[in-house]
């Protein structure tokens, strides 16, 4: 089913547009004389809306205090085509960029739950892009407006549209699940496998691993089991080496890593509550008076209470996704952060005071020349992980 369209503006605040506006006229063009912009809010339903789904819809994807900025035409186009804006008419070009289609983000995971909790059950996707009019005296060429789009999307996630957008299917079919000739090719099949997929297989899983499906299991395994099992045994999740028997020089050493790690709190254990427990500790707090709920777990007031509040301490060290794509790797850190001290809590109420510890500063791929580069903001914007310009 083809999508609808609706239309909320502005996208960027006016101290927002301003700052941008300085940066396209640096980077892009001195020409450009002014920038507009709005949201488009492009949605997949199972089928046609009726009219109480279509109000409720309307509320929740417009702006509270500025319904007039809302609707289901572009507040971009002024009487023109749009076709014609983005071929550049009359001065000004629109651009428009949003999120790669072969995948659905969060935004829409969570947009399409609160619509169902309001009684919109034929919502399936729902994704935001963002538009932007350009007005510059004599137009901008492509270039120009290549040079505009790096300044506004994560190319890393999302991509420009050249069009709008009628459709999430993106054509691209997942390869067909292969078969590695374990039991044919042994170890030498899982070994092109760990160069080619980069696995991170060492000589002792390389070796593991060919026993388990030659030998024990009988039969190949498939890339999918590979990727899965590369995941799964990974460092961050099983803790082979800080869990695994220390060998030096032939001798084993009495206590692995995790144990060394932990041998200060077993000596001294003073205020530590809850210590070593996935990504969470504690220290013990104090005793408080605060507001808790009357009934828990049901719709009622918050009353006075006397409760202890202990300390608890979160560490989100995901590097890679934060380097790799900067925005969904702190969405995972924040993520994380209350996943953990919810899970750790002892009672249903177990209230705590939350201290959150992110992996060390991880610096944004910017290309040489970016405004990001430029600017003091406490940490170089450099790149610390790889060179990820393209």
């Amino acid at each position: 089913m083809s999508l609808l369209h609706f239309y909320r503006t502005p996208s960027l605040s006016e101290s927002a547009r301003l700052a941008l506006l300085d940066r396209a006229r640096t980077h892009v063009s001195p020409d450009i004389a002014g920038i507009t912009s709005e949201f488009c809010f492009n949605v997949e339903t199972a089928g046609p809306l009726g009219d109480p789904e279509m109000r409720i819809l309307t509320w929740l994807l417009s702006e509270t205090f500025e319904p007039q900025g809302f609707g289901m035409s572009s507040f971009l186009l002024d009487g023109i085509e749009e076709e014609a804006l983005r071929a550049g008419a009359c001065g000004a070009r629109l651009v428009e960029v949003g999120p790669r289609m072969s995948f659905t983000t969060a935004w829409s995971t969570n947009a399409v739950s609160v619509c169902h909790a309001c009684g919109v059950h034929s919502i399936r996707r729902i994704e935001r892009s963002r538009r932007y009019l350009i007005q510059a005296d004599g137009g901008l060429d492509d270039e120009q407006v290549d040079k505009f789009l790096r300044l506004v999307h994560d190319r890393m996630t999302e991509c420009p549209y050249p069009a709008a957008l009628e459709t999430f299917e993106h054509g691209i079919k997942p390869e067909p699940v292969r078969a590695i000739p374990v039991v044919e090719r042994g170890r030498l099949a899982l070994e092109h496998e760990n160069r080619s997929m980069g696995l991170a297989f060492d000589d002792w899983d390389l070796d593991y691993y060919t026993r388990l499906f030659r030998d024990d299991v009988g039969r190949d395994p498939t890339d999918v089991e590979l990727f899965d099992i590369a995941q799964s045994n990974s460092e961050h999740s099983r803790h082979w080496f800080f869990k695994g028997r220390l060998v030096i020089d032939g001798m084993e050493a009495p206590r692995n890593l995790m144990e060394l790690l932990q041998a200060p709190l077993d000596a001294n254990p003073g205020n530590s509550v809850i210590a070593f427990k996935d990504n969470s500790s504690g220290i013990r707090g104090y005793r408080i008076r605060t507001l808790v709920p009357e009934q828990p777990g049901q719709p009622g007031r918050m009353v006075p209470a006397e409760a202890d509040y202990h300390i608890i301490f979160t560490a989100e060290t995901h590097n890679f996704p934060s380097g790799v794509a900067p925005f969904p790797g702190a969405e995972k850190g924040l993520a994380g952060g209350g996943r953990n001290r919810g899970l750790l809590r002892r009672q249903p109420l177990h209230p705590g005071l939350r201290a959150s510890v992110g992996g060390p500063p991880v610096r944004i791929p910017v290309e040489p020349g970016h405004p990001a580069r430029d600017r003091d903001r406490g940490i170089e914007r450099g790149i610390r992980l790889r060179k990820q310009v393209r």
